[in-house]
């Protein structure tokens, strides 16, 4: 899309509104960090790219789950958003829905067809993120679709040393269970 086929919400181009790329590609992500699902779809019925990278490579999706708007998400996911990019630092949307512990999200991305095990920067998946923030459930919802607890991370660590290491000793014997029977 170029400049100057831009359109804003209101139908306008981005010119004869005043309004900068830049300026508008702010207004967009924006709206999904804030969850304003109207505006949302107004912007992405104008034109507006749904995978749009903003600073430190957030995506719309990765902003509104981040913030858990869900219904937001579920309107990105339904205009093309990518379930799997990753920020600059690798992160997805479901790392940090796992890190936050959302469950409706979770199954959304889940549902649309997120890959379970993609590791960040140093190595983390959304299974560990879970499991390092006490998110039992999650860790759970995240085995269950095919989440590997045997997975490293950067320092040499997977799922069940992470549990341990918190003092989670059940979710621990549960992912050794989950880790033996996918084996």
């Amino acid at each position: 899309m170029t400049d100057e086929s831009m359109q804003t919400p209101a139908g306008q181009g981005a010119a004869s509104t005043g309004f900068t790329r830049d300026q508008v590609d702010a207004l967009f992500l924006n709206a999904a960090r804030e969850g304003q699902t109207d505006l949302l779809a107004r912007f992405l019925d104008a034109g507006m790219d749904p995978n749009l990278r903003a600073e430190k490579g957030y995506t719309p999706l990765i902003l509104a789950t981040y913030n858990g708007h869900l219904d937001a998400a579920r309107l990105l996911l339904a205009k093309g958003a990518a379930p799997d990019q990753q920020d600059e630092k690798g992160a997805t949307a479901l790392a940090g829905v796992a890190f936050k512990g959302d469950m409706p999200l979770a199954r959304l991305l889940l549902e649309n067809g997120a890959t379970v095990d993609i590791p960040n920067a140093v190595g983390r998946t959304p299974l560990m993120f879970a499991v390092m923030f006490g998110r039992e459930d999650m860790a759970r919802l995240l085995l269950q679709a095919g989440a590997s607890p045997s997975l490293r991370d950067g320092e040499g660590q997977n799922a069940v040393d992470l549990a341990l290491r918190q003092g989670y000793t059940v979710l621990a014997q549960d992912l050794r269970k989950a880790d033996t029977a996918s084996a």
